[in-house]
């Protein structure tokens, strides 16, 4: 199992002073984020799909093996609830080609509302190019069956395991040769940081899972008062303790 932790988004104005150094310039906040981590979870672009040059830009800001996962626009998700998703994963996947090996995951965070339709999600998946790794994470109880699961397995998908609080918020099932976990709000002190112990489960449960040569991405979303880089920074220490490879970013860390 191979982690890359990092975490969802790196543009949040309370980081300066807690994880940016006052000094750094937000223009160059990028640049100094991925000196301290392999990956980030670009979840701007759910909001709003940018540029082929915007994303041409990143990828000449980040180090070499920097992985940018991609958070789907809520037009496909949201709006279009997965239907006739052609057009949206054609526009996302033609606007992200610039990042070329620095393109991760396609996250495909669904609404809260949306019950279960595996022929749907099965029809949105069959869109992406079989290259392509897309995480679904459902958030509606409907959707943990053994049809939901197929579908999944078949497309080699990986379903999100996401986390509140130190609590599964999903099953925790292996759907593809590669995984992705999100953690969105801590158990520890101060708030929303993780807990040591909760950090540890984690890293157990993923080597458990997932054998050495599987990637597995992990992104923590607890961004208020910086939590979200300071438990990055801690499970990647916790995934190394047990032996296992969690990739350094090419020019060392500053933090």
């Amino acid at each position: 199992m191979s982690v890359l932790a990092g975490t969802s988004g790196w543009q949040y104005r309370d980081w300066r002073g807690e994880f940016y150094p006052p000094e750094v310039p937000q223009r160059e906040w990028l640049e100094y984020y991925a000196r301290n981590f392999v990956t980030v979870e670009n979840n701007g672009t759910f909001y709003r799909l940018p540029t082929r040059d915007v994303f041409s830009g990143w990828r000449d800001r980040v180090t070499d093996g920097f992985v940018m996962a991609v958070k789907a626009s809520r037009y496909l998700t949201h709006v279009r609830r997965l239907r006739d998703p052609a057009g949206p994963v054609r526009r996302m996947l033609d606007a992200a080609a610039p990042l070329g090996d620095r393109l991760g995951p396609v996250l495909l965070q669904l609404p809260p509302t949306l019950t279960a339709e595996p022929a749907l999600l099965d029809e949105c998946l069959a869109t992406f190019p079989a290259t392509t790794r897309v995480a679904v994470e459902p958030r509606h109880d409907s959707w943990w069956s053994d049809e939901v699961r197929r579908v999944l397995t078949e497309r080699n998908t990986a379903l999100c395991w996401s986390d509140r609080k130190g609590t599964p918020l999903t099953p925790l099932w292996r759907t593809a040769d590669w995984g992705y976990l999100r953690l969105h709000e801590g158990d520890g002190y101060p708030w929303p940081r993780y807990g040591k112990e909760t950090l540890s489960g984690w890293a157990d449960r993923l080597a458990a899972t997932w054998t050495d040569t599987e990637p597995v991405y992990v992104y923590f979303n607890n961004d208020q008062h910086a939590g979200a880089p300071h438990d990055a920074a801690a499970f990647t220490a916790a995934v190394r303790r047990r032996g296992r490879e969690a990739p350094r970013p090419a020019s060392g860390p500053d933090a």
